[in-house]
């Protein structure tokens, strides 16, 4: 059995075809949005934590710094340990 004038080869080729009516879409100059505070600080906010997600984990230059800190022998005294001491305490609420 034979079945000829299916239509087109590309079936989705109906659906991809876009219809003019023939007239132009005016373009009207006095077109315009506003944009509310809020949005705005809400757009900011979400752009800040994009850049935090995007943000690596670990800053090195910080890491080498302490790593150089702490090769110094001159560095570790008894201020630095009593601050250090101190900061522990605060964290344990002590």
């Amino acid at each position: 059995m034979k079945i000829n004038g299916i239509g087109p080869v590309d079936p989705v080729a109906n659906y991809n075809k876009t219809s003019r009516s023939g007239k132009s879409a005016a373009k009207n100059s006095s077109d315009s949005i506003t944009v509310s505070e809020e949005a705005m600080k809400t757009a900011d906010l979400f752009a800040v934590a994009e850049q935090v997600k995007t943000a690596p984990d670990v800053r090195l230059d910080r890491i080498a710094e302490v790593k150089a800190k702490l090769e110094d022998p001159n560095y570790i005294n008894d201020r630095v340990v009593e601050s250090v001491a101190d900061s522990i305490m605060d964290v344990f609420g002590i």
